[in-house]
């Protein structure tokens, strides 16, 4: 009987191919190494460019100059005064050219000047605009007061993303550019129509439909507002109030919302209490008070913070 040849293989046989498995190891490890070395290099330059181009983007942030402020906005609020009708108009200034800073109002010796730092999502300052709008507009169509309200955003992280602060502020600051004169009607609205904190407040084409509502029908404010052409100013406007100092008081900046002053003097009182605000502006200006309430300096001012 032949015997099958032997199929075991010699011991050079199994040297030559440990040799050769040893080879291709080495030669794959290489390969592999090119590799990692290549994407690490690759990745590297990469994130330096990544690193760059954010240096790049908040350099031009930060040395970008600001926006235009609106017209009739030149002390960073509107000033509202009797016409001769014995209605309200806003006094008309230029606005604040890019890059450029406010002029405080000046002041009229005849008249009180009442100044409101406010955000229209605050809900302290809904209370104070409702309770005392209809008294603040009275002294001023009587001419013995002037109203500047200045729109300020603070409240922004408290609308579910949609910084209603901030566009509310900009329909505000449209109005004034456009429609001064139905600014007051307008303000009103907003406080009306204010949504809660925690929501996400109105949407940008119901800001619209609400200051035509309240008067303001140019299609060029619906435009603003659609565009958000003064976001970049209300940004400029809420840091000058937190930063200060505030023109014509000792007040050194804005602390929270609403902030009014008269005459320079800050109002300490409850923002919803009618009565303690008119004995302040009496007490301030001194005019004759038919009213027994008065209001306590060292009562804590209900009021909405930077922090919200």
């Amino acid at each position: 009987m032949t015997q099958p040849p032997n199929s075991r293989a010699t011991k050079r046989d199994r040297r030559d191919a440990a040799r050769e498995k040893a080879r291709l190891a080495r030669e794959a490890e290489a390969r592999r190494r090119r590799r990692s070395k290549w994407l690490l290099q690759g990745g590297l330059v990469l994130g330096a460019l990544a690193v760059v181009a954010v240096v790049v983007l908040v350099v031009v942030q930060v040395t970008r100059p600001s926006g235009p402020g609106p017209a009739n906005m030149a002390s960073d609020g509107i000033v509202l005064q009797s016409d001769d009708a014995g209605g309200v108009e806003a006094v008309a200034t230029a606005g604040i050219a890019a890059g450029g800073t406010p002029t405080p109002t000046e002041q009229d010796a005849d008249a009180a000047h009442v100044v409101v730092y406010q955000d229209y999502l605050c809900p302290f300052c809904g209370q104070f605009d409702r309770a005392n709008a209809e008294y603040l507009t009275g002294l001023v169509e009587q001419g013995t007061a002037t109203l500047e309200l200045h729109p300020i955003s603070i409240l922004d992280a408290q609308s579910q993303g949609t910084r209603y602060a901030t566009r509310a502020a900009n329909a505000a600051a449209c109005v004034a550019d456009d429609e001064p004169d139905a600014f007051l009607d307008v303000n009103t609205a907003l406080y009306a129509q204010q949504p809660e904190e925690g929501t996400s407040g109105l949407t940008d084409d119901e800001l619209v439909e609400l200051v035509q509502g309240a008067g303001a029908t140019e299609d060029s404010v619906a435009t603003c507002i659609r565009d958000g052409e003064f976001t970049e100013w209300v940004g400029d406007a809420t840091d000058r109030a937190l930063q200060g100092p505030l023109p014509d008081t000792d007040v050194a900046a804005v602390q929270g919302t609403p902030t009014v002053l008269v005459d320079g003097q800050q109002y300490p009182g409850s923002p919803g209490d009618a009565a303690a605000f008119r004995a302040f502006v009496e007490q301030v200006t001194g005019s004759a008070s038919g009213d027994e309430a008065t209001v306590d300096p060292a009562e804590p001012t209900e009021e909405s913070t930077p922090e919200g």
